[in-house]
């Protein structure tokens, strides 16, 4: 895990492989970039929501179990400004 903070703006530069893919969950900023592929959703899913707040989204379709398997393995800091992207 990371004490590392992000504005909202530099989480939504990253949105695609070439920038890596980032997304915020409940103020936590997390790179997927990695995991696309894996993701058993399917890689669109999570591309959609790369750069953006992806909380309401995460919590659709995830329990806690899912962020708590998978958080601090992706986890790279907070986002200092609460925006939706």
């Amino acid at each position: 895990m990371s004490d590392k903070t992000f504005a909202a703006a530099e989480v939504s530069k990253h949105k695609d492989k070439d920038n890596g893919i980032w997304l915020i969950i409940e103020g936590a900023v997390y790179d997927v970039t990695n995991f696309v592929d894996e993701h058993p959703g399917g890689a669109r899913v999570i591309q959609r929501m790369g750069g953006k707040d992806a909380t309401k989204a995460f919590w659709k379709y995830h329990g806690e179990s899912v962020l708590a398997k998978y958080g601090e393995k992706f986890k790279i800091g907070t986002v200092t400004e609460s925006a939706k992207l």
